[in-house]
């Protein structure tokens, strides 16, 4: 006798076929939302603000309510959501260049606030759809269309760590790291999009998770090498783990 073990996520279009770069890691996010919002029993109650980019194509994929937001202007989109739609749940997709770079603003604006809703953060640390420019997430040393040399800190400054960011803030609630390198990693995203979703529809604020991901086409590298590369470069530059849980505190 055959026994299920695993359905498809209503949440992805069943139809849907993957316009993502091979070792892109878009696809694998898209599928744990899914499942955490059906384990939830919210896929009816969700709406998705995107930001600009690779993110953007998720609209292509998420079978639920979404929007794009302008460049970097999510999570002020999310707080109009949310504020009038309270019994929604609400959370962002964006990538480094939208919520670091030209919606820094916004991010910590609405961190500061405690807003409730969510942030999924997609981290590769470069820009792209938009050809590989730089990012504030790109690594001392790496090479970018706008930075051919590779990016120096005396002329373009150092990485920035978003969840260390928001952590000099009050209100934030939760913050995590996590990535989608290995089947470990992938579970651990999964468990920590559920805990920032489950801290929104308790109405704890604020939270956010950020993962590091591979641009293989951007980095230059093939699918198997941008593991590497990950491995290798990013996790050292941005390690892994829980920045910040209130709830070990309630």
């Amino acid at each position: 006798m055959e026994e299920l073990v695993y359905t498809r996520t209503k949440a992805v279009f069943e139809n849907a076929v993957s316009g993502f770069c091979p070792g892109c890691m878009h696809s694998t996010v898209a599928k744990l939302i899914g499942e955490v919002l059906e384990e939830l029993d919210i896929l009816d109650k969700a709406v998705c603000v995107k930001g600009i980019g690779c993110c953007g194509l998720q609209s292509n994929y998420f079978a639920f309510d979404n929007i794009t937001a302008a460049h970097g202007r999510a999570c002020a989109a999310a707080t109009g959501i949310k504020r009038t739609n309270p019994a929604s749940l609400v959370f962002t997709y964006q990538g480094d260049g939208d919520l670091a770079s030209i919606g820094l603003a916004e991010t910590v604006s609405a961190a500061n606030r405690g807003e409730n809703f969510s942030v999924i953060f997609i981290n590769n640390g470069i820009y792209g759809m938009t050809g590989g420019q730089m990012a504030p997430t790109t690594l001392v040393g790496m090479k970018a269309s706008t930075a051919p040399w590779g990016r120096k800190p005396e002329e373009h400054g150092y990485p920035i760590h978003v969840c260390e960011l928001l952590n000099e803030l009050t209100a934030p609630y939760y913050l995590e790291r996590t990535s989608c390198n290995n089947p470990t990693n992938v579970r651990k995203t999964k468990k920590a999009i559920k805990k920032a979703f489950q801290n929104q529809l308790d109405g704890k604020g604020f939270s956010l998770v950020e993962i590091v991901t591979g641009c293989p086409t951007n980095w230059g590298t093939d699918a198997l090498g941008s593991l590497d590369f990950i491995e290798e470069k990013m996790l050292p530059e941005f390690p892994l783990g829980v920045i910040r849980d209130k709830s070990k505190e309630d």
